[in-house]
């Protein structure tokens, strides 16, 4: 066991702990342990009969200022909760990209209208974000979709929400009918 000890000018503290006085008796048996070269009681419980290295410097000319609580990181192990959605690793965009791809994105915005943003995450793992009217159909983001990425073109896929799961497949609904505005759609490949 490593123990430091510092001595105060107004009492002395074990390993960046609490002030202790010098008037304690309790605290003067501990000095006069360590005077004589024993373990005090107090440490005995704690070494169970191992070694103890007790290292001392002298403050004796300070007056024992409290120590800043240093920064300990958890180091405990987490616990995913379930869900049998398949986990998303996303790729980070600057908004620079994220401006980029709603500038150079083939869907026509009538701006008199209110629109959403809709982010997709497609089976390759790379992402678009489009801005649609909300009266824009189900069968738009599947357009955008192929649009965007030809290699889909010839691909069967669907369109899911995610928490809750539920595959979009009435692609007549408007984006506020089918309530997804402003969300994330996954594509599926079947």
């Amino acid at each position: 066991v490593q123990i430091l000890l510092k001595l105060w000018r107004n009492g002395f503290s074990l390993d960046d702990g609490e002030l202790r006085s010098y008037s304690d008796p309790t605290n003067a048996q501990f000095l006069e342990s360590v005077k004589r070269g024993e373990i005090p009681v107090e440490l005995q419980r704690f070494v169970h009969g191992g070694q103890v290295n007790l290292d001392m410097e002298d403050h004796q000319e300070q007056e024992y200022v409290k120590p800043r609580l240093r920064f300990k990181a958890f180091s405990g192990e987490g616990q995913k909760l379930g869900s049998l959605t398949p986990e998303i690793v996303s790729t980070p965009s600057s908004p620079e990209e994220e401006e980029k791809s709603i500038l150079n994105a083939p869907v026509l915005i009538d701006d008199s209208m209110p629109a959403t943003k809709i982010q997709i995450r497609l089976a390759d793992g790379s992402r678009l974000i489009q801005r649609f009217n909300q009266t824009h159909r189900i069968k738009d983001i599947r357009d955008f979709i192929i649009q965007s990425r030809p290699a889909f073109a010839t691909t069967d896929f669907v369109l899911v929400t995610t928490f809750p799961n539920k595959e979009l497949t009435d692609e007549s609904l408007t984006l506020q009918e089918a309530d997804i505005l402003n969300t994330v759609i996954l594509q599926q490949l079947k």
